[in-house]
């Protein structure tokens, strides 16, 4: 069941009122084609892509210049009920088998997420929903942002390092690494390792909210998302198709709750509205 707020609602500690933070950034997959094969997918903002394209195939060495592109095209498609883009390049002859040698088909680099795959279908997964009857008081986010917080080992020696938590309404399980879908990941394999129930918790995010972070959160069955940050507009998307109470900007006592709000049990009477 899809379940959204009308518009984001702000819980400043003593009760609830009508948020306005700045509009989600856009992201989606963005498919660099090259001569009509797919060499990656990467979650982006879909402006600028030709100079992306280009970027991307210089740095990453499939072309040594400019002069190796002869035309380029962008085009919008479609997977899954959520909209994509592909940036479509044309090279000059005799390119091919160095393509095929470069091609990527596994993640991308450290902290990057989505970067890398093959296949827009792959970036657009279909949706898993999430089943949880799991609920915490809104006076508990605070307490679970503090709890990854105080678990960051690696980040008081450093501050360019993510974390992820799990939190169960009691203590946190918190995983580092610098970047952030990797500490999810580390998280998810902690919660495997221990038998632990990601059904039974929320997971806290010391970063912004992107899609493929919400697939995870999805593929383990956590039912809350807490982001330190703000969401994009297609992990709000997500998020709502896959049943996931989704709260970003979460500083001090106050935080920003986008969908599913059921799952935010109210304290002293005042629940969600």
């Amino acid at each position: 069941m899809r379940d959204r707020t009308d518009g984001p609602l702000r819980w400043d500690g003593d009760g609830w009122r009508p948020a306005a933070p700045p509009p989600s950034p856009e992201e989606c997959p963005v498919a660099i084609v090259i001569d009509g094969t797919s060499q990656a997918v990467l979650m982006a903002t879909p402006h600028d892509l030709r100079d992306f394209a280009l970027g991307f195939t210089l740095t990453e060495g499939l072309i040594a210049s400019l002069a190796d592109v002869e035309g380029f095209e962008e085009a919008e498609v479609e997977a899954g009920g959520f909209a994509a883009r592909e940036a479509r390049l044309w090279l000059r002859p005799g390119l091919a088998a160095r393509l095929a040698e470069r091609r990527r088909s596994m993640l991308g680099p450290v902290g990057c997420g989505l970067c890398g795959v093959d296949s827009i279908a792959v970036a657009l997964p279909a949706v898993v929903e999430v089943v949880s009857d799991w609920t915490m008081p809104p006076e508990d986010v605070a307490r679970a942002v503090d709890a990854l917080t105080a678990g960051q080992v690696m980040r008081r020696e450093t501050p360019a390092i993510h974390g992820a938590a799990f939190w169960d309404g009691r203590r946190a399980l918190v995983r580092e690494d610098v970047g952030r879908h990797n500490a999810l990941d580390k998280l998810a394999g902690a919660l495997a390792g221990r038998g632990m129930d990601a059904g039974q918790g929320a997971i806290v995010m010391s970063s912004r909210l992107s899609v493929d972070l919400v697939q995870k959160a999805a593929r383990l069955g956590a039912p809350v998302l807490i982001g330190a940050s703000a969401p994009t507009g297609l992990a709000l998307d997500w998020a709502d198709r896959a049943g996931i109470t989704l709260i970003a900007r979460a500083r001090g006592a106050e935080f920003e709750l986008y969908t599913h709000p059921r799952r935010i049990a109210g304290s002293r009477g005042r629940d969600v509205p």
